[in-house]
């Protein structure tokens, strides 16, 4: 029967006739051993299918190459996609995720949870819990204190951790507006829930659409969903009896926006011509809905690869005993629309095409809304 133990340093010192403390050296890429020397010592790890013991490397060394990713809600398009796209960032910076996922966004065990980062030696916390309620009172108190750099991801601005989020009123008014412009009358809201900071700065900007344009808003005309198809189809029904006149809703994502579609579907409202929707999202069934749906995409790979990239600067400056000084930074992303065939267009947009409003001037046909990213230290911009 083959030997299945794993090989270890000593083995491989043996195999390269070197010590135990050379084969380190060359491991970690120290610079005092001999060209020659390297090279039987990459040749014997290449025989026995050496691998490094990482984690008794990293308390050598001072360093993991692990990053602690904490998040809520792989069951929804954002956190999903946000967590995929930190995984595939860091793999490509050479860093592995050690990840925690929590059972609900409003844990009480923070300080356990961070405790048990520390234990395994993690290099930096990236913390993808999107803001509910006050579950981000950690960053004021124990934020400042941690012994590794962190980031806050989906809430671009606090003032005690470097933080990356998108624009969530901007998608509010960037939806809202786009209705506006095919000239509807009556436009209701599905919010997300309301204790979720981004249902209500996406509710901020629908606001702040309509006020610009003058017109009363009819608090009738905003009705709370919890992210799901069966609460934007509920909800739907409700702003159908508050106001059977309705002829545009902005849902707050597109599986709201499914459900709002399947209700008008079921009472015979004709989408576009009678009901205009938009939502929020981009997923990838968006363009299969009937009609496509009309929608605002968020950058949220984007989000999630600057935010490792920004925790592996805050790595390497800590690493040279730079730990900045001045407050923390944050990036705020912007949004795009993309217009399909579920909202009524602006008589100058072709009905043919899947493009983005061109009365903001963008250059990508695919754009609206100003779609990049601010880079700012809190404070030197009125937040959201």
């Amino acid at each position: 029967m083959a030997d299945a133990r794993r090989p270890t340093i000593r083995d491989v010192a043996a195999t390269a006739g070197v010590s135990i403390q050379t084969v380190s050296r060359v491991t970690n890429g120290r610079p005092d051993v001999a060209p020659e020397t390297i090279s039987r010592v990459l040749e014997a790890i290449r025989q026995l299918g050496y691998t490094p013991n990482m984690l008794a490397r990293g308390l050598t060394v001072g360093r993991s190459q692990v990053l602690g990713v904490v998040a809520y809600g792989l069951e929804y398009f954002g956190p999903s996609r946000t967590v995929s796209a930190i995984e595939r960032r860091a793999a490509q910076l050479g860093y592995g995720i050690s990840l925690t996922l929590i059972l609900k966004p409003e844990t009480d065990d923070v300080g356990a949870i961070l405790d048990a980062l520390r234990a395994r030696q993690v290099d930096g916390i990236i913390w993808a819990v999107p803001e509910v309620a006050d579950n981000m009172a950690w960053s004021r108190t124990r934020g400042p204190q941690l012994p590794v750099p962190a980031m806050l991801v989906g809430m671009a601005g606090s003032s005690y951790l470097p933080s990356i989020g998108i624009d969530n009123t901007a998608i509010g008014r960037v939806a809202t507006n786009h209705l506006l412009a095919g000239g509807v009358r009556n436009i209701g809201i599905i919010t997300g829930p309301l204790n979720w900071r981004e249902a209500r700065h996406r509710l901020a900007g629908w606001r702040g659409a309509m006020d610009a344009t003058g017109r009363a808003v009819d608090e009738g005309l905003i009705v709370e969903g919890d992210w799901t198809v069966e609460s934007g189809e509920a909800a739907m029904y409700r702003l159908f009896a508050a106001c059977p006149t309705i002829d545009a809703v902005f849902a707050s994502n597109d599986s709201m926006a499914l459900g709002a579609l399947h209700a008008a579907h079921s009472i015979g409202r004709v989408v576009p011509d009678e009901l205009s929707i938009v939502g929020v999202d981009n997923i990838a069934e968006a363009s299969h809905f009937w009609p496509r749906l009309t929608t605002v995409d968020q950058p949220i790979t984007q989000e999630g690869s600057l935010a490792v990239d920004a925790i592996a600067r805050l790595i390497d400056a800590e690493r040279r005993s730079h730990r900045p000084d001045a407050e923390p930074e944050f990036t705020l992303l912007q949004p795009r629309l993309i217009v399909r065939d579920s909202a009524r267009r602006p008589a100058q947009v072709p009905a043919s095409t899947e493009t983005a409003d061109p009365t903001t001037g963008a250059n990508d046909p695919l754009e609206f809304a100003a779609a990049g990213q601010h880079r700012q230290a809190p404070g030197t911009t009125p937040r959201n």
